[in-house]
């Protein structure tokens, strides 16, 4: 399976959704929470080209974006293939 992070925010609905879909996937996701630190969140934003909302999802090398695309990758079945390089 591909490194995956997170980068995430405290008490953020999207981010406990994203991670719960991964969870459910038997995923071990790095979490790095962006709430407090502005140098993590414009890693997060240089790395998710421009985007400063969390989460923001990387599989391997790719960014998958955030919440909704990654539900989106399930719905349309490409989830797994990506968790499974």
């Amino acid at each position: 399976m591909p490194k995956i992070v997170v980068y995430s925010s405290v008490c953020c609905p999207y981010s406990v959704r994203a991670l719960a879909l991964l969870k459910s996937k038997g995923a071990k996701c790095e979490v790095i929470d962006v709430t407090m630190c502005s140098k993590l969140r414009a890693e997060m934003r240089e790395r998710a080209g421009g985007i400063n909302t969390v989460p923001q999802i990387f599989i391997g090398e790719r960014h998958v974006g955030g919440c909704d695309e990654l539900h989106e990758l399930e719905e349309a079945g490409s989830l797994d293939p990506l968790l499974a390089d």
